[in-house]
């Protein structure tokens, strides 16, 4: 059986590539505003 592109039309990522999906994007974003809060660089009364 031979490879084929999946039903969406994409091509299938290559393996050598690292691919950083929404879920880690979302925490990475959410830890970095954190540290700047903690850091003081975003005054507390800005965030909700």
């Amino acid at each position: 059986m031979s490879e084929t592109d999946p039903p969406g039309g994409t091509p299938v990522e290559s393996e050598g590539r690292t691919a950083v999906n929404e879920d880690w994007a979302a925490t990475i974003v959410g830890l970095a505003l954190l540290a700047l809060v903690l850091v003081g660089v975003i005054p507390v009364g800005l965030v909700p």
